[in-house]
C-alpha cells in the first residue's frame, strides 16, 4: 500500500464485520489474561522464591524482567501490528506467551524463571496493541464501538484485582507454578478463536519500511525509563547507577523524537502524538494509573499485614472495585459515550476515583473495611470506569488506519510506564513517612516489644495514608487536564472545536477515512 490513505478505505472500513462481536471475546480474554498476569504472579513470588532458592535481591526481577520487556517494546510491537497484519501479530503474541508461560511453569531455577518472565514481556508487547488495534478497525458503529470498549474497559480495569484472587487460590490450594501454566488454555482458546473468527479489513496495513533507529532508541530509552524507576524504589533516588538511568533516558527518548521527526516512515509518528486529544489522553491516562498502581499495593500490604487477611480473602476484599469498575464503565461511560462529550466523562470520572482515594487517606489500624474501605472501592471503580471507557475510545482519536497499532502502543505505554512511576513513587514516599512516624515515637515504644510493633503498624499505616494523599493530588491533576485537553465533541457526534494542535494532515486523514474517529485502547 501506498503512503497515502486510498481513497476506498471509507467505505470498506464503514462495513461492519458480521463475526466482530465474536472476535470481542477472543480479544477480551487475550486481554484479560495480560492484565491477569501483572498481579497473579505478585501473590506467588514468596513460594516461587522459596522453591527455586531465589535470593532477596533478585526477587524483584521476577516483577521486573516482565515490565522492561513489555514496557520497553509495546512501541515496536504496535509497528509490527500495522506492518505484519494486526491478526496475525495477535495470534503470533498469543502463542508465544502461552509457550513462555508453560516454560515459567516448568522453571527449574532462577534463571529459567527469569528469562520465561521476560519472554512474557517480548508476546505479551506484541498481542496487547494488536489486540487494541483490532477493536478499533473492527468496530465502525458509534454505540456499538462503546459497547464494545466498555466491555474491554471493565477487562482492562478490573482484570488486576481478578488476578491476585486467582493469585490467591492457586497459590493456596494448588501450586505456585499454575500462576503460568493457567495462562495457557486461555492464550490457546484466544489464538484458536482469532485465527477462525477474526477477519482484519483490507487495506488498513502500513507497508512502510521499518524504522531501525527509532526501534533501538526507544526499546532502549522506555527500558531505561522504567528500569530507571524500579531501582529508585530499591535502591533511592539519590543511587548513582538510578540518576545515570535516568539522564541515559532522557537523552535516548530525546534523540529518538529527533529521529522521528527526520525520517520518512517514523515508528511513531509525531502526529499520534501532538493532537490534542490524544496528547491528553496519554497524559490523564498515565497519571490515572500512577495513582491507582500505587493503591493496590498499599491496601494489598494494609490488609495481609495490619488486617491479617489471607491472598485469597484479600482479593476477595478487592471485589468492590471491580464490581464499580464494570459498572462505571458497561453502564454509565458506553450508555454516555454517544451523547457526552469525553471531558464531562473522563474529568468528573478522575474526581470521584479522587473522592475515593480521599476518604482511604483515613486509614488507621481498627479501621472498618465496611465502613471506610468498602465505599472508597466503590468511589475508585465507578469513577476511574467512567473515565477509561471514553479515554480508551479516544486513544487513536483522527489517528489513519495504518497508525493504530502504534497510537493503542502509545497508551499501552503511558500504562506501563505510569505503573512503574506509581509504585516507585508512592511506595518510596510511604516508607519515608513511616520511617520519620517510628523514629518520632521510638522512646515511647521503648522496653515493650508489644509497644514496639504497635509503632511499626502505626508508622506503616501512617505511611500509606500519606503516600495516598499524593495519589489524591495526581487524580486531581489527570481530571484537570482532561478537561483541559479533551475538547472533541461525544463519539458519533460532531467533533468539538476541532482537534487543538492537531496537523492539517491529521485533520484530512478523519475526512477521508471515516466519518467517526477510528479508536482504541
Amino acid at each position: 500500500m501506498s503512503e497515502t490513505v486510498r481513497r476506498d478505505q471509507p467505505a470498506a472500513l464503514a462495513q461492519p464485520d458480521p463475526a466482530r462481536w465474536k472476535a470481542l471475546v477472543f480479544i477480551a480474554l487475550a486481554q484479560l489474561m495480560v492484565v491477569l498476569d501483572a498481579t497473579i504472579v505478585n501473590i506467588a513470588l514468596p513460594s516461587a522464591q522459596q522453591d527455586l532458592g531465589i535470593s532477596e535481591g533478585n526477587k524483584q526481577w521476577v516483577i521486573t524482567a516482565y515490565a522492561l520487556a513489555f514496557g520497553g517494546l509495546l512501541l515496536f510491537g504496535g509497528r509490527v501490528a500495522d506492518l505484519w497484519g494486526r491478526k496475525r501479530t495477535f495470534v503470533v503474541g498469543l502463542l508465544g506467551f502461552a509457550a513462555a508461560s508453560a516454560l515459567g511453569g516448568a522453571a527449574t531455577g532462577q534463571a529459567m524463571l527469569l528469562g520465561s518472565r521476560a519472554l512474557q514481556g517480548v508476546f505479551g508487547a506484541l498481542l496487547a496493541p494488536a489486540a487494541l488495534s483490532l477493536l478499533a478497525v473492527m468496530f465502525t458503529d458509534a454505540k456499538e464501538r462503546a459497547k464494545a470498549f466498555g466491555i474491554y474497559g471493565a477487562i482492562a480495569g478490573g482484570g488486576g484485582a481478578v488476578g491476585l484472587i486467582l493469585g490467591g487460590f492457586l497459590t493456596e490450594y494448588l501450586n505456585w507454578r499454575w500462576t503460568f501454566f493457567v495462562n495457557i488454555p486461555f492464550a490457546v482458546v484466544a489464538a484458536l478463536g482469532a485465527y477462525f473468527v477474526i477477519r482484519e479489513p483490507a487495506g488498513a496495513r502500513n507497508r512502510s519500511a521499518l524504522d531501525i533507529p527509532g526501534v533501538v532508541l526507544s526499546t532502549l530509552g522506555l527500558v531505561a525509563l522504567v528500569y530507571g524507576f524500579t531501582r529508585a524504589e530499591s535502591d533511592g533516588w539519590s543511587d548513582s547507577v538510578t540518576l545515570a538511568t535516568f539522564t541515559a533516558s532522557l537523552v535516548l527518548l530525546a534523540a529518538f523524537i529527533l529521529v522521528e521527526s527526520k525520517v520518512k516512515a517514523p515508528l511513531l509518528p509525531l502526529r499520534v502524538l501532538t493532537e490534542r486529544n490524544r496528547g491528553g489522553v496519554y497524559l490523564s491516562l498515565g497519571l490515572a494509573i500512577i495513582a491507582m498502581f500505587g493503591l493496590f499495593l498499599f491496601l494489598t500490604y494494609y490488609l495481609q499485614i495490619v488486617k491479617g487477611y489471607s491472598p485469597v480473602k484479600t482479593g476477595f476484599a478487592f471485589l468492590p472495585m471491580i464490581a464499580g469498575m464494570i459498572t462505571g464503565s458497561t453502564q454509565i461511560g458506553t450508555r454516555l459515550m454517544t451523547r457526552v462529550a469525553p471531558r464531562l466523562l473522563m474529568g468528573p470520572g478522575f474526581l470521584v476515583a479522587g473522592l475515593g482515594m480521599l476518604l482511604l487517606t483515613q486509614l488507621e489500624i481498627g479501621t472498618s473495611y465496611a465502613g471506610l474501605i468498602l465505599p472508597a472501592q466503590l468511589l475508585l471503580g465507578l469513577g476511574m470506569g467512567t473515565a477509561f471507557m471514553p479515554a480508551m475510545s479516544l486513544a487513536t482519536h483522527g489517528v489513519e488506519p495504518r497508525d493504530a497499532g502504534v497510537a493503542s502502543a502509545m497508551v499501552n505505554t503511558s500504562q506501563q510506564v505510569g505503573g512503574a512511576i506509581g509504585t516507585a513513587l508512592l511506595n518510596t514516599i510511604a516508607a519515608g513517612a513511616t520511617t520519620a512516624y517510628i523514629t518520632d515515637h521510638a522512646a515511647a515504644a521503648a522496653g515493650s516489644r508489644q509497644a514496639q510493633q504497635l509503632v511499626e503498624l502505626q508508622g506503616m499505616v501512617h505511611g500509606y495514608a500519606g503516600a495516598i494523599w499524593w495519589a489524591v493530588g495526581i487524580l486531581g491533576l489527570a481530571a484537570l487536564i482532561a478537561f483541559t485537553f479533551v475538547n472533541t465533541g461525544h463519539q458519533g457526534g460532531p467533533s468539538g472545536s476541532g482537534s487543538g494542535s492537531g496537523s492539517g494532515a491529521d485533520k484530512g486523514a478523519r475526512d477521508e477515512v471515516s466519518p467517526v474517529p477510528v479508536i482504541a485502547h
